[in-house]
C-alpha cells in the first residue's frame, strides 16, 4: 500500500509539474508571441544585394556580398548535401515538430550539472529562426522566443520549405550565406559538383563558420569534415568505402574569385576598403552599392600585361631556377588522373602560370601533363632555361607555363617571379587613375605596391631637385662640375659618392646632368641651394616632405615614396605645375541606383593661364600700351598652382631629351616626340623605376623585390622599368594625338658655350639652351665651378 501511494503522490507531482510548465509555457507564449515576426515574412525573404564595381566604361572589376548567387529550390540540393547538413545538425529533422525535446533536455541536464550554457538542442528550424530573426546573444529569453518561432515555422512551412531557406540563408564563413554560395567560395564549383568530402567541409560549418572554414583554418575544417563523414556513415548516408575515401581526400580549397570582366583586384580592394570605411561593413556588403571608378578597362589590360611581361623577362634574364616541386611519377599512370588533378589543384593559383608536370625531355622537346591534357613544348619556347645534361627537368617535376610566343597563344616555359612590381598611371589634369596593378597576382598576396611599398626613388628624384634649382635662379645652361669629392661624417667612414658609371665628366650643364643622370652634379646642386629650401620646394610636387631625409644623401633619391606618390609628383610637371590629388572613385550609388557620391576633382589648366603673347612693339598693336591684358579665366575647380610655369617647362624639355638621348632612350622605339619622363636606381640595383608621361597620361613602372635586396648586375631603371613603362604607353596612347604644352612666355633660346655655360661666340662648341629672359648668360661670366664654389677634384666637406 505504501508503495502505492507513493507511486501515487510521484505521478501526481508529475503531472501537476507538467501541468506547471504547460502553464508557464503558455503565459510566456502569450508575453513573448507578439514580438515575433510572421511566418509570411520568412516566405518573402529576399537576398541582400551585393557591392559591384565597375571601370570607367561599364565593366565589372569586382563584386563583394554576402550572397552572390539566386536562390535555389529544394528538389536543386543534392541528396548528399543534404544529407551532410542532416548528419552534422540535426539528424531527428523529419521526426520532430521542430523543438527537438529531448536535445533540449540534455542541453538542460548539462546546465544542472556543469553549470555551464550549452549550443545543444538547437535544431535546424531553430537555427533558421535564429539566424534570419533573432539575436545571437544566448539568454534565456532569446531562446524561448526561438522555439516559439520554430514551432510556428513547422505549423506554416513544410520540412521541404524549412530545409530550403535554411540551405540558403545560413551563414557558411566568408561573407557566404547559403550552401550555393559556400560551394563557389571554397572550392569553385556549382553546388552540384561538389563531393562528399566537400559537401560535409561546408556541412561543417554553421558551428563556428569564422573559426573551422578551410580557408582560416584548414587544420579544423579537416577535423570537422571527417566528423560530418563519420555521422554520414553511421546513419548510413554512406558505405564503409566511401567514408574511408572521403576522409583520406586532400582538403583543397580554391577561394571564390569572382567573375569580373577585367582584372582589376587590386583597385576593386581599394574600392571595398573606402566603402566599408564610408558605410559599415553590413550596409557595404548588402545595399547593392555601385561603384564606378576612373579606372579604363583597355589601360588596366595593358598595364596587367606589361607588368607581368616585364617580371616574366626578368626572371628569364636570371636563369631557371629548377623544379618548383616533385610529383610522385606515380600518379602519371592510367587510372591516377583524379589524384594527379588534385595534386595540381594543390599549388598556388597564379595569374597566366599553370602548373604541370613533366612527362619526358630531350633537346627537342619537352613533354608536359597539365590538368587539361598533355602539352609538348618546342625547343624556342624553353631555350632560355638553359637546360644541361646534369640540369635538365626530370619525370614528375613540377614546372609553369605560359601563354607566350611569337603571337601570344603558345605555351611557353615560365617559373614563378621572385622580383615584384608595380604600375599606376594617372590622368595628370584631374588626378584619376586610368590604371593600377599592385602586383604580379593579387590572389598570391593582397599586399598593393602602390599604394602600400614605400622604397628609395633613386634617380627619379632628381627632377624635383633640378626644379627648385631653376626656382633658385639656376637655368638648364648652368654650369656644375662632375668631379670627386668627399664629405667626412662625424664617428662614420667618409662618404664618397660616386656616378653609376664610376666615372667623371667635368664641368657640364644642369641639362647634360640631368640627361645623363650624374650623381655628383646632383649632390652639388642640392648644397649650392640648400637642404632645408629643397625639401619645402619639391613638397610642392606633392611629395611628402617626412619622407625626405634632411642631408646631401637625397639628392640621390634616398628618399622613400609609394609608386602613387611618384606618379603624383611627375603629374605636377606634366600637367605645367598644378597639384593634383589622386582619385579612383567616380561615383556611388545604392540599391535602387540613388547617386550618393559623385567625385569632384581639382582640374589642372594650363591654357587657362596662358594669355595671348605680347605684340613684338607698340606699333604693333596700339592699343598695348591703353590698357592691360584681361586676367585668365580660372575655374572655380581649378587646381592650385604650385610650380611656375618657366620652371615646369623647362624641366619637361630636359626630361624630352631623356627619352630622346639619355638613360632611356629607348622610348623612341615607341614613335612618339612627346613623351618625358626619368629613370630612377637604388644602391645595388635594389629599386628600379621609370616615371614618365604624356600631357595627357603619367605613368610609373617599379621593380624589385618585396624584401629589398639586388636585383642583379645590370638590372637598372632602364632595363628593368622601362620596358614595362613602354609596353603599357605604346597601347594606353595607341589612339591619342601627339601634343605638348606651349611654351609660356619670358622664355628665349640662347646660344652657349657647352663647357663654360657663356654666351657662344662664333666659333667653339656651341648649343642652345631655353633660359628665362631675365636670366640669359652674360659672356663675360665668371667660369661655372668657380661660381659655384666648388672646391677642387678630392675636396673634403662636413655632411652634417
Amino acid at each position: 500500500m505504501k508503495w502505492k501511494l507513493l507511486l501515487s503522490v510521484l505521478a501526481g507531482l508529475l503531472v501537476a509539474g507538467v501541468l506547471a510548465l504547460w502553464g508557464g509555457f503558455l503565459i510566456a507564449r502569450s508575453y513573448f508571441e507578439p514580438e515575433l515576426p510572421s511566418v509570411q515574412s520568412l516566405r518573402e525573404l529576399q537576398l541582400a544585394l551585393p557591392l559591384r564595381i565597375y571601370s570607367s566604361d561599364g565593366k565589372l572589376l569586382g563584386e563583394f556580398g554576402a550572397e552572390r548567387r539566386a536562390l535555389l529550390k529544394y528538389d536543386q540540393f543534392p541528396p548528399r548535401v543534404v544529407q551532410a547538413f542532416l548528419a552534422a545538425e540535426d539528424d531527428r529533422f523529419f521526426d520532430h515538430p521542430g523543438v527537438d525535446w529531448m536535445g533540449l533536455a540534455r542541453a538542460a541536464f548539462s546546465l544542472a550539472v556543469t553549470g555551464q550554457k550549452s549550443q545543444g538542442g538547437s535544431t535546424i528550424t531553430m537555427q533558421l529562426a535564429r539566424n534570419v530573426f533573432l539575436s545571437s546573444e544566448r539568454t534565456y529569453g532569446r531562446k524561448f522566443k526561438e522555439i516559439l518561432l520554430a514551432l510556428n515555422i513547422e505549423k506554416e512551412l513544410k520540412k521541404e520549405e524549412i530545409l530550403e531557406l535554411y540551405l540558403n540563408k545560413i551563414y557558411l564563413g566568408e561573407r557566404a550565406y547559403g550552401v550555393g554560395a559556400a560551394a563557389l567560395i571554397y572550392f569553385g564549383k556549382n553546388i552540384n559538383d561538389l563531393r562528399v568530402s566537400e559537401a560535409a567541409v561546408i556541412a561543417g560549418l554553421p558551428k563556428a563558420p569564422s573559426r573551422d572554414n578551410p580557408i582560416a583554418n584548414p587544420e579544423r575544417a579537416k577535423e570537422r569534415r571527417n566528423y560530418v563523414l563519420r555521422r554520414m556513415h553511421q546513419l548510413g548516408y554512406i558505405s564503409a568505402e566511401e567514408f574511408k575515401a572521403a576522409t583520406e581526400e586532400p582538403l583543397i580549397v580554391k577561394p571564390y574569385r569572382a567573375k569580373a570582366e577585367v582584372d582589376a583586384y587590386y583597385v576593386a580592394e581599394m574600392v571595398r576598403q573606402d566603402i566599408l570605411t564610408r558605410y559599415g561593413e553590413e550596409a557595404a556588403y548588402t545595399q547593392g552599392f555601385t561603384v564606378t571608378t576612373t579606372v579604363d578597362s583597355y589601360r588596366q589590360l595593358a598595364a596587367n600585361a606589361a607588368l607581368r611581361k616585364a617580371l616574366d623577362d626578368y626572371s628569364e634574364r636570371h636563369g631557371w631556377r629548377g623544379p618548383e616541386a616533385k610529383i610522385d611519377p606515380a600518379l602519371l599512370a592510367p587510372g591516377q588522373e583524379q589524384k594527379l588533378i588534385d595534386a595540381l589543384d594543390a599549388r598556388p593559383q597564379v595569374s597566366g602560370l599553370l602548373p604541370v608536370v613533366v612527362l619526358s625531355y630531350n633537346p627537342q622537346k619537352l613533354s608536359l601533363r597539365a590538368r587539361d591534357g598533355d602539352v609538348d613544348l618546342a625547343p624556342e619556347h624553353f631555350k632560355w632555361a638553359g637546360f644541361t645534361a646534369k640540369r635538365a627537368p626530370a619525370v614528375g617535376d613540377l614546372l609553369r607555363i605560359r601563354a607566350g610566343g611569337k603571337d601570344g597563344r603558345e605555351w611557353v616555359l615560365g617559373q614563378l617571379p621572385q622580383a615584384q612590381g608595380a604600375l599606376v598611371a594617372l590622368d595628370p589634369r584631374d588626378g584619376s587613375v586610368q590604371a593600377l596593378v599592385g602586383g604580379y597576382d593579387f590572389f598570391q598576396g593582397k599586399f598593393n605596391r602602390v599604394t602600400q611599398a614605400r622604397r628609395q626613388a633613386g634617380s627619379g628624384f632628381k627632377p624635383f631637385l633640378y626644379a627648385a634649382a631653376m626656382a633658385r635662379g639656376y637655368t638648364p645652361a648652368s654650369i656644375f662640375l662632375d668631379a670627386p669629392v668627399v664629405f667626412s661624417v662625424r664617428g662614420q667612414k667618409d662618404w664618397r659618392p660616386e656616378n653609376y658609371g664610376g666615372d667623371f665628366k667635368g664641368p657640364m650643364t644642369l641639362r647634360e646632368a640631368l640627361v645623363q643622370s650624374r650623381n655628383l652634379v646632383s649632390i652639388r646642386v642640392l648644397e649650392a641651394i640648400g637642404v632645408d629650401y629643397a625639401r619645402d620646394y619639391i613638397a610642392r610636387f606633392g611629395l611628402p616632405k617626412d619622407h625626405m631625409p634632411r642631408n646631401l644623401t637625397m639628392s640621390l633619391g634616398t628618399g622613400d615614396f609609394t609608386p602613387l606618390e611618384m606618379a603624383r609628383g611627375f603629374s605636377t610637371i606634366a600637367n605645367g605645375g598644378f597639384l593634383v590629388e589622386p582619385y579612383f572613385i567616380e561615383s556611388i550609388r545604392d540599391g535602387a541606383g540613388k547617386l550618393l557620391f559623385k567625385a569632384q576633382p581639382k582640374i589642372a589648366c594650363f591654357e587657362c593661364e596662358q594669355l595671348p603673347p605680347p605684340p613684338e612693339s607698340a606699333e604693333d598693336d596700339p592699343s598695348a600700351n591703353e590698357s592691360e591684358a584681361p586676367p585668365p579665366d580660372i575655374p572655380e575647380n581649378g587646381a592650385p598652382r604650385m610650380i611656375d610655369a618657366q620652371t615646369i617647362w623647362m624641366i619637361t624639355d630636359i626630361l624630352h631629351d631623356v627619352t630622346v638621348r639619355g638613360t632611356a632612350a629607348k622610348v623612341n622605339e615607341l614613335g612618339r616626340s612627346d613623351l618625358a619622363g626619368k629613370t630612377g636606381t637604388t644602391n645595388d640595383e635594389t629599386d628600379a623605376w621609370f616615371n614618365g608621361f604624356q600631357k595627357t597620361l603619367v605613368a610609373t613602372a617599379w621593380v624589385g623585390r618585396d624584401q629589398p635586396a639586388p636585383l642583379g648586375k645590370g638590372e637598372v631603371g632602364g632595363r628593368a622599368a622601362l620596358p614595362m613603362w613602354m609596353d603599357f604607353m605604346r597601347a594606353a596612347l595607341k589612339d591619342v594625338p601627339q601634343g605638348m604644352l606651349p611654351r609660356p612666355a619670358g622664355l628665349v633660346s640662347v646660344r652657349i658655350d657647352r663647357r663654360s655655360g657663356k654666351l657662344a661666340g662664333e666659333e667653339g662648341d656651341a648649343v642652345f639652351e631655353v633660359v628665362p629672359q631675365d636670366r640669359i648668360p652674360d659672356a663675360a661670366d665668371a667660369p661655372a665651378a668657380e661660381e659655384e664654389g666648388r672646391p677642387s677634384a678630392g675636396g673634403v666637406e662636413e655632411l652634417f
